[in-house]
């Protein structure tokens, strides 16, 4: 029985696909001889420290003071490896006569990073930026209980977030910062009109006109040679008397 077409296209497919003999290894030797005259990209860990990328995925770091127990990251982690416990205290009134308020306070933030496989969903969902990658990456532990670490640990991975990158000086300003800045221009503007209202509502002060003295004379203030009016006359009363006596 005579093949069929597609058999023997099959066929002359296979004899294409395998060439000639030892055309394999010869390609294989290739790439050897390639390779060994390139330098090694081997880093010598832990002796010289890997130069990580700036988004490097290592642990999760925790800004505890931004964090208000919404407990959302814990929601919608996929793998449920972080562990939240609060309690609720009563805030006095700001002013008085005001209402007290409740707020919660974090007792415990830890994650179990033996469960966690690093996906990042707990971070972009936090609506309070209290959680950051960090790129930490050495805390390999001998028992897989000790890889659930507590917010102590996690804080001390906060400090080595890096900090973010430069935003593009071409790209648009963020909305929140353009209100701020309208803001502040508007009551510097109005701050500046109030200060000229004032200044045209004042009345102007009156001046003094200013003592005119004799050439060479005394300045405004200042007592006459030779002493004061009433010291002059005295001075000058005494030597009359002493005339009168001696006349008398």
């Amino acid at each position: 029985m005579s093949p069929t077409p597609s058999e023997r296209a099959s066929k002359e497919r296979g004899r294409t696909s395998r060439g000639v003999f030892g055309s394999g290894l010869a390609k294989g030797l290739a790439v050897t001889l390639r390779t060994m005259t390139r330098r090694s990209v081997t880093e010598h860990y832990p002796d010289a420290q890997p130069d990580l990328p700036p988004r490097t995925r290592g642990v999760i770091g925790l800004f505890e003071e931004n964090c208000t127990v919404c407990m959302l990251c814990a929601r919608e982690c996929p793998d449920w490896c972080i562990y939240i416990d609060s309690h609720k205290e009563t805030v006095p009134p700001a002013a008085p006569g005001g209402r007290e308020r409740s707020r919660n306070v974090l007792d415990r933030f830890a994650i179990d990073f033996a469960l966690c496989m690093y996906c990042g969903i707990c971070i972009e969902v936090c609506p309070f930026d209290a959680l950051f990658w960090s790129p930490e990456f050495e805390y390999a532990e001998t028992d897989i209980r000790e890889l659930t670490h507590e917010r102590d640990k996690l804080r001390e991975w906060m400090w080595t977030v890096p900090e973010p990158p430069g935003l593009d000086e071409r790209a648009e300003e963020a909305k929140e910062l353009a209100a701020a800045r309208k803001a502040a221009d508007k009551a510097a503007q109005t701050a500046e009109a109030e200060r000229l209202a004032a200044h045209r509502e004042q009345p102007p002060q009156e001046t003094a006109p200013a003592q005119e003295t004799a050439p060479g004379g005394p300045a405004p203030g200042e007592p006459a040679p030779g002493g004061s009016a009433r010291e002059g006359s005295a001075s000058g009363a005494a030597p009359d008397e002493d005339r009168g006596d001696g006349g008398a």
